[in-house]
């Protein structure tokens, strides 16, 4: 990366009916489409056409808190965004994956194939597993202390690298004449022993079209903000204030290159809660209205906003220098998205704070990253 000022990267999260718990109770809801591939495809075409860098799709394994009054239940978001990728085509894709129960084979192979089906806009976002009643859906191993689970994280996301590194690039020769279709000489052991698991490898997938898909890794706790200055490309993060936001960023940054990391290539992105409206007074009033709906009161971590597009818009260009970007919790989807995109957008890109012209073709060059090498590649 080059010390010029970067244009901001936005994303947005697609989960369900919108950020609000009670969306789903509003009258354009579609409650009976939130289980459907069509609607996430929906949304992250809408996503799309204002040019955001990705989407996001929240999993966990547990389920939601039973209030009574909130979505329960989910569709597995890697396997849901690899459905919806071919009817996308230059959103990035970033599902959240957890590592804590998952083996680190299975979770390179399906990252990899997300990447391979959206043609390089595949990220994933590092969670782990923390509650007893997640650790009994599988019944191999009690629930672990956090430090221990971060420190599994990070290493799961070092292997799942050297598992797509097991492939080169030109290990497919696919000579018909010969019938030689992979050359072995280019598939490579990885020989990786991590807390409680080993994997010899090579993976049974090529090489992601990225080489590495994005890692991205939610930084809420002290042990996540050490896994992410060790893997992280993409850190997400939800401070407040502009001072908070500038603090954090260079501590995380400054953690990634004392990881022997350029922290140049890292981007450190807040979280930003919309409900938007054509004037000030009508967005409180759809605040008002869905915070009724909701049972216990809302409570929401991170940057809040509820107001119109050129407000927003001035909020964000306040906040320019302070993070790299943000990604976007529309209160109810499609409709803060949509105003988004078609109120806040156009401002931004007229202020120059967004990437001109045609969006590049992977997500690592959305974020100004090459594309990665290959550890085990012969020189």
């Amino acid at each position: 990366m080059s010390d010029a000022p970067q244009p901001l990267r936005i994303g947005a999260a697609i989960d369900g009916a919108g950020a609000h718990p009670a969306a789903w109770r509003v009258a354009r809801a579609e409650p009976a489409e939130l289980f459907t591939a069509g609607h996430y495809a929906e949304l992250a075409r809408e996503a799309e056409r204002g040019a955001l860098d990705f989407v996001t799709l929240d999993d966990s394994l547990a389920l939601q808190d039973d209030t009574g009054q909130t979505v329960r239940g989910r569709l597995d978001a890697l396997l849901t965004l690899t459905r919806i990728a071919p009817e996308t085509t230059t959103v990035g894709l970033v599902p959240t994956v957890t590592t804590t129960h998952t083996e680190p084979f299975h979770v390179s192979k399906a990252v990899a194939t997300l990447d391979h089906v959206s043609l390089g806009r595949a990220g994933w976002r590092v969670q782990v597993s923390t509650t007893e009643a997640e650790s009994r859906h599988f019944g191999r191993r009690p629930v672990a202390e956090r430090p221990r689970l971060w420190t599994e994280a990070a290493a799961v996301a070092d292997v799942v690298g050297r598992l797509w590194d097991s492939w080169e690039d030109d290990a497919e020769i696919r000579d018909t004449a010969t019938g030689r279709f992979v050359d072995t000489d280019r598939l490579h052991y990885v020989d990786f022993s991590g807390p409680g698991w080993s994997v010899r490898g090579p993976s049974i997938t090529p090489r992601p079209p990225q080489g590495h898909p994005l890692v991205v890794v939610r930084a809420d706790s002290e042990e996540a903000e050490s896994a992410a200055a060790a893997v992280a490309d993409v850190v997400l993060v939800a401070p407040t204030e502009h001072g908070a936001a500038t603090a954090l960023r260079a501590r995380i940054r400054a953690a990634a290159e004392r990881a022997g990391r350029d922290p140049a290539h890292v981007s450190v992105l807040a979280d930003l809660r919309v409900l938007l409206a054509e004037d000030t007074a009508t967005a409180f009033n759809r605040r008002d209205r869905l915070d009724s709906l909701a049972a216990p009161p809302v409570r929401e971590a991170g940057l809040r906003f509820t107001g119109t597009p050129h407000d927003l818009a001035a909020r964000i260009l306040d906040w320019t220098g302070a993070v790299d970007g943000f990604t976007l919790y529309p209160a109810v989807l499609p409709d803060d998205l949509s105003a988004f995109v078609d109120g806040v957008v156009p401002l931004l890109r007229q202020a120059g704070a967004l990437r001109p012209g045609s969006p590049t073709a992977t997500l690592r060059g959305r974020f100004g990253l090459p594309r990665a090498g290959n550890r085990y590649a012969r020189a």
